[in-house]
């Protein structure tokens, strides 16, 4: 009866190891999808323009990644960050072709040259935050774009600043010189950033300027001063901002006044809000959408920033959290409810978004042919003898028609998304009271 009584010792469950193996995996999957994104489509396609491609969009994440340091983990909206990116890439230039110092050392010192400027110009933006911050930087963006056209013998004005990177000192057999050794150069240090910025956002200091963005008079009364985290990370943004400018000029062999213009600080604050500042890898998935509109979209038309901004307000409207808490939320619904009961709402919402998108693109080229020629319908051609510009031409009530045909069946398809989503979360409501009495 004792033997009978006397429970059993009590087994290790394979769960916990099984959760742990998944974390792991969930936490590799986007070092991996980066590598992937920069390493293998150089050896599928062997074009110059994937090169160039895969350059800009390296260069971006880097850019994105230390906006976010701003933004994201500091809560300091800023309208000048490209002012730092182009000094940075300025002061390599001007190193690299007085001093001649080896190309891979480069992004170091255009880093160090952008902190320097962060140093003196981070001083006077972050006596204050909030809106006043935004508004001192909008001011000192457009201080160093105008300082650019009215010294044209350190700026280099039109013509800009031009260096031969194959000119510095070698490295083994690599000269930098072409397109794919430069690359390799460029794809290497992006990762290196990533991953240092990676490190510094688990540090304790980045722990304080969250509690400086949370909070800063809590922050303060615990003995934190907000003013000193915020110039802090001005200056860490402000170094990795370099190396970005660094990586383009290493790119293109050239800065411009473009490296410091308003527009440029445009590009990374929409980069940035469209990944999402809540996740490290959220200015990546941003800045990988915004160089495939800005380059592929742009080669086809050029309607691609009337695309690129209503891309961006249904992300701001839709996912204020960006692209990357658009999947987080998502997939924690598939992995709480698997994909039966969500089945309808992807399908239908699926289904609307290609439907309105495809009726949105061909009333947008049909204006466009309009106003500028028909040339602007060219990249929509079906066939030999049927493209979008003989449907213009000889039948506009047919594409009036179609566009009209598209758009009722995905308002409809929206629609049964909406009742869909609707039923969701009745389901996911009787769950959870269910789950409360226990």
């Amino acid at each position: 009866m004792r033997e009978l009584l006397t429970p059993e010792p009590a087994q290790a469950s394979p769960v916990p190891g099984a959760q742990r193996s998944h974390a792991m995996w969930r936490r590799l999957a986007p070092w991996l999808a980066l590598i992937l994104l920069l390493a293998v489509p150089p050896f599928v396609w062997r074009q110059s323009w994937v090169l160039a491609y895969l350059a800009q969009t390296a260069t971006m994440i880097v850019f994105a990644l230390s906006y976010n340091l701003l933004l994201g983990e500091t809560g300091l909206l800023s309208f000048g960050h490209a002012a730092y990116s182009g000094l940075g890439a300025l002061i390599a230039a001007q190193v690299f072709n007085r001093l001649g110092v080896p190309l891979v050392l480069l992004p170091l010192i255009g880093g160090a040259g952008a902190a320097s400027c962060g140093a003196l110009l981070g001083f006077v933006s972050t006596r204050r935050a909030g809106t006043a911050f935004a508004m001192i930087t909008l001011g000192i963006g457009e201080l160093v774009a105008a300082a650019a056209w009215t010294l044209p013998d350190w700026f280099g004005g039109e013509a800009g600043v031009a260096i031969d990177r194959a000119s510095g000192p070698m490295l083994g057999a690599f000269t930098f010189g072409p397109a794919r050794e430069a690359y390799t150069l460029i794809a290497l240090w992006c990762l290196l950033a990533s991953a240092a910025m990676f490190a510094l956002s688990r540090t304790p200091f980045m722990r304080l300027a969250n509690a400086v963005r949370d909070n800063p008079a809590r922050a303060a009364a615990i003995g934190c001063y907000p003013r000193r985290i915020r110039y802090g990370v001005v200056m860490v943004s402000a170094f990795f901002a370099g190396v970005a400018g660094t990586l383009a000029l290493i790119n293109v062999e050239l800065v411009s006044t473009e490296s410091v213009s308003m527009v440029r600080s445009g590009a990374v604050l929409i980069a940035t809000v469209i990944g999402g500042t809540g996740v490290f890898f959220g200015p990546v998935a941003g800045a990988v959408v915004l160089t495939f509109f800005s380059v592929a979209v742009a080669s086809v038309t050029r309607a691609w920033l009337f695309y690129l901004g209503l891309f961006f307000i249904v992300i701001v409207v839709a996912a204020p959290d960006g692209l990357a808490g658009f999947v987080q939320r998502h997939t924690a619904r598939l992995a709480r409810f698997g994909w039966r009961p969500c089945r309808a709402v992807y399908v239908c919402g699926m289904g609307a978004v290609l439907l309105l998108t495809a009726a949105t693109v061909l009333a947008v080229q049909w204006a466009y042919a309009i106003q500028f020629g028909a040339d602007e319908s060219a990249a929509l051609r079906v066939g030999d003898q049927s493209s979008l510009i003989s449907f213009v031409v000889l039948s506009p009530l047919r594409l009036g028609a179609t566009i009209f045909v598209l758009a009722a069946f995905g308002a409809v398809a929206a629609l049964y998304a909406s009742r869909a989503q609707s039923r969701l979360a009745a389901h996911a409501r009787a769950m959870q009271n269910a789950e409360g009495p226990r």
